[in-house]
């Protein structure tokens, strides 16, 4: 806790780094060590903007981030980034090269790079990936980056762990019809198209659809967005934003956030200010209406939930008459003898001290 919070350079990335590791163990003790690092932690967060990127493969995450992150330590921010790489179902290990994608910015004294396997977990994020966020809040991070699995149209855990969730997207990446597919693209902040420097005209094109598509998507909807996430209004028609990073003051009851899409080119550097004009300001905006503390209030309770669920699914799996139990049904249920409803709810009465006999 002291390397993290006081150390020097290198004596902090060496604690954060070890801390997180420890939160990401599966060990009983090294649970409760977490829980109270964690907590002690926990009163030196929250003051950092999170931005949760995320698009299909080969969209050009890894880029944009290295770019956007250099831009942004040149404008006095410290920027970590949590990369979540996606694990193999065959041999279960994971490649986490993301370092060697963003070469410049792992070696930048104001940077931190931290990669994670998804060990299967679903949502293009990992299990630990809130905990490592405030660990680098509790550093001084003041922007902490979530760059998620190449996704597809249902994997949105990050909305639901980030202040702003930024979707990339490709020119000629689909028609009219799957602009608008619902799923990441309806409660995308900001979508970006990047690449655009190499079809400019299919760019232009992506993004009149789109903006099209975010507009219909917001007409129809719940008040609410769901993973703490709220709904926007109807999205407005794309436009020019402000070069300048830091936008005009707006007041507290000022219309809600209208999602923007915006055309970049990461490798050649071009839109940054652009992009960063918005997310500025969409956080001054979010902030001055009270929408993005009640969207990390929505969020913690969420996190607690997501906590309880896995914790019972862990404590149901080391009952000592389910681990008994668990042998015969996987193998009834794998040759046909018995259903897996039934076997599931065979284990569940197992659990509570009431085991019945297994259909056959």
């Amino acid at each position: 806790m002291d390397g993290i919070l006081h150390g020097a350079q290198a004596v902090q990335r060496r604690a954060m780094s070890k801390a997180i590791t420890l939160l990401e163990s599966t060990r009983a003790d090294h649970r409760a060590q977490g829980d109270e690092l964690l907590t002690a932690l926990l009163p030196h967060t929250g003051q950092s903007f999170r931005l949760g990127i995320s698009g299909v493969p080969g969209v050009g995450k890894s880029t944009f981030i290295e770019v956007l992150g250099l831009h942004l330590i040149g404008l006095g921010h410290r920027v970590a980034v949590l990369t979540i790489d996606p694990s193999s179902t065959v041999s279960g290990g994971s490649i986490l090269g993301d370092k060697t994608r963003m070469e410049h910015l792992s070696m930048h004294e104001k940077a931190y790079i931290r990669p994670s396997p998804s060990s299967g977990t679903l949502g293009g994020v990992a299990e630990k990936t809130r905990e490592a966020m405030l660990v680098c809040e509790a550093a001084g991070y003041d922007i902490v980056m979530v760059e998620t699995v190449g996704v597809g149209q249902s994997e949105i855990a990050v909305a639901g762990m980030t202040d702003m969730f930024v979707l990339l997207q490709l020119p000629n990446a689909g028609d009219d019809l799957q602009a608008i597919k619902k799923g990441v693209m309806e409660i995308a902040d900001l979508v970006v198209i990047n690449k655009a420097d190499i079809d400019p005209h299919a760019a232009t094109r992506a993004e009149a659809q789109i903006t099209s598509s975010l507009r219909l998507l917001s007409q129809h909807g719940n008040p609410e967005r769901s993973l703490g996430h709220p709904r926007h209004a109807p999205a407005a028609g794309h436009g020019a934003v402000p070069a300048e990073s830091e936008p005009a003051p707006v007041q507290a009851d000022a219309a809600p956030w209208q999602p923007k899409v915006l055309q970049i080119s990461a490798l050649q550097g071009q839109g940054l200010q652009a992009f960063w004009a918005a997310v500025s300001q969409f956080r001054q905006l979010q902030t001055a209406s009270g929408r993005l503390a009640r969207r990390r209030e929505r969020q913690a309770l969420a996190w607690m939930w997501e906590r309880i669920e896995a914790g019972l699914r862990h404590a149901f799996r080391q009952h000592p008459e389910v681990r008994a139990l668990l042998p015969t049904l996987q193998a009834d249920v794998a040759a046909g003898r018995i259903a897996a409803s039934t076997a599931a709810r065979n284990l569940l009465a197992a659990q509570e001290n009431s085991r019945h006999t297994a259909i056959k």
